[in-house]
């Protein structure tokens, strides 16, 4: 069918649906997991959802490479909502800064009127919290190496920067969980645990999207799936990637060293 307008009008996709059924199944399976101690539901959903990941990436991937559908106005779209959604990430972390600053500043009667609270024993901000910094730092070095090369189709450079970002977003994950197994205390030790686990363990999930996001960009770039003018796929990465090394230096700063 012609048409006779830049826009790009998706076709009818099963994926909407069966990943919103995916995602409530995964709630139901945590839910089944917390209360009896049961993860089956959890495992099965985590896969149908990777599984309608998967296709329905396949599908715009598709869009945008081979059909050529993805025109200067539909990527101009695209980039306004990826700064809207990285907006709305950033409020969301503000809530959990919102919460820590306000259970800090005035600690309650319950905890002691200190923080951290009686018997609560923080990280050591300058040994793995420290290094994390570092790791995710370089990492944003890394990521604009390669979106540089990409711009300038040194493609070989491309490839080393996206691999070594990768490499140090996935060591930063080891030493998050490395850091959460030694932890001296839990979630549920206070609002110190709660605040803690809730903003670091949220920034780790980024963190392993922000991996995963850019491993598939990788993949892509290694099938000649970009070029100089065509990558907006990376540069949302890219972007994303940016966001969650910003939000990690506010948690360093305010949760493990000014916290402590």
């Amino acid at each position: 069918m012609n048409k006779n307008h830049p826009f790009h009008l998706v076709e009818v996709s099963p994926w909407p649906i069966l990943g919103a059924f995916s995602a409530m199944t995964t709630m139901m399976g945590i839910i089944k997991w917390f209360h009896l101690y049961n993860n089956n539901l959890l495992l099965l959903s985590f896969l149908i959802m990777m599984l309608v990941m998967y296709q329905w990436w396949r599908d715009i991937t598709r869009e945008s490479t081979y059909q050529g559908l993805h025109t200067i106005i539909v990527v101009n779209g695209l980039r306004w909502g990826m700064i809207l959604f990285i907006t709305s990430e950033i409020l969301f972390f503000v809530s959990f800064f919102w919460s820590f600053f306000h259970n800090s500043l005035a600690p309650n009667i319950d905890i002691g009127m200190m923080w951290p609270p009686k018997s609560i024993y923080s990280f050591n901000p300058i040994q793995i919290p420290l290094l994390n910094t570092l790791i995710l730092l370089t990492s944003g070095l890394t990521v604009t190496w390669a979106h540089h090369s990409l711009m300038e189709n040194n493609n070989t450079q491309t490839t080393q920067g996206l691999a070594l970002t990768i490499i140090l977003g996935i060591y930063f994950t080891i030493l998050q969980a490395y850091e959460y197994i030694e932890a001296s205390f839990t979630i549920s030790d206070s609002i110190y645990g709660s605040s803690f686990f809730m903003a670091t363990g949220f920034h780790g999930i980024h963190v392993i999207i922000g991996t995963t996001f850019l491993l598939t960009c990788l993949i892509r770039h290694l099938m000649n799936h970009y070029s100089m003018i065509h990558h907006f796929g990376f540069e949302a990465a890219a972007w994303y990637w940016h966001f969650v090394d910003v939000i990690w230096l506010f948690l360093y700063i305010s949760i493990y060293w000014w916290g402590s």
